[in-house]
C-alpha cells in the first residue's frame, strides 16, 4: 500500500493558488513547511512572507525559495503582523495546530480590505455522518496511487508524488469536526465558507469586506 500513498497536501495546493486575488502584492504563509507552496506563490505575488515553527522545515524553505520569499522561524500567533499589510493569507495544513478562534481573528486583521484568508487543514473525524466520504476517499485515494505508480514506471513524477524535503514536517491529528470549525469560524468571521474537501481535509475561505485597494 505504500507504493499508492501519494502527496495530499500537494493536491491541494491548487486549491489556495485559484483563491489568490488577482493581483497580488503581498501574501503571508502559515505553516510553510519545506517551502513548496511558497515556490508556486512566488510566482504569483510580489512578495512572499513564508512562517513555520519548525527549525527544520525553515531551513528546507530557505534553502529552495527565491529572492521575493523571505522564510521565518516563528509561531504565527507571536508574530506582531501590521494590520491590513497582505492582499492574501494562505494556509496549508497547519490550521489545525493552532488555536481556531485567535489565529483566525489575528490572520485576519492581517487582511487588506477585499483580501483573501485561504485556507486548507485537517479536519477530526465525524463519524458515522461522514461514514460515506470516508469510503468514497479511501477508494478514490487508491485510484490516484494506482495512476500516480503507472505513471512513475512511465517516467513521469508529478507534485503529487511527495516533496522528499517534507519528511520530517511535524504533524498532529485534528480536533475539530468541519460541522464545528464551520460554526465557531463564522462567529468570528461572518460570512467565512467551509467547506468538506473529499481527501481527509476541508477548506475555510473569507474575504475581508471592502473595496482591495
Amino acid at each position: 500500500m505504500r507504493r499508492l500513498a501519494w502527496d495530499h497536501n500537494a493536491h491541494h495546493q491548487r486549491l489556495l493558488l485559484r483563491a489568490l486575488p488577482r493581483s497580488c502584492g503581498r501574501v503571508l504563509e502559515v505553516g510553510c513547511g519545506a517551502g513548496a507552496l511558497a515556490v508556486r506563490l512566488a510566482a504569483r505575488a510580489d512578495h512572499v512572507d513564508a512562517v513555520d515553527s519548525s527549525a527544520a522545515m525553515v531551513a528546507a524553505a530557505r534553502a529552495r525559495a527565491p529572492s521575493n520569499v523571505r522564510v521565518l522561524h516563528d509561531d504565527v500567533l507571536a508574530l506582531e503582523l501590521a494590520p491590513g499589510s497582505y492582499d492574501a493569507v494562505v494556509s496549508l495544513t497547519a490550521l489545525h495546530h493552532l488555536p481556531l478562534e485567535p489565529a483566525l481573528r489575528h490572520l485576519a486583521a492581517a487582511l487588506r480590505p477585499g483580501g483573501v484568508l485561504a485556507v486548507v487543514a485537517l479536519p477530526a473525524k465525524d463519524l458515522p455522518r461522514e461514514l460515506p466520504v470516508e469510503l468514497a476517499a479511501a477508494a478514490a485515494a487508491r485510484l490516484v496511487g494506482l495512476a500516480l505508480a503507472a505513471g512513475r514506471v512511465l517516467g513521469w513524477h508529478g507534485r503529487r508524488s511527495g516533496d522528499p524535503a517534507s519528511a520530517g514536517m511535524p504533524v498532529r491529528d485534528a480536533e475539530l469536526t468541519v460541522r464545528e470549525v464551520r460554526r465557531r469560524a463564522a462567529e468570528v468571521l461572518p460570512g467565512v465558507r467551509v467547506r468538506r474537501l473529499l481527501f481527509w481535509r476541508y477548506s475555510l475561505v473569507w474575504h475581508r469586506p471592502g473595496a482591495a485597494g
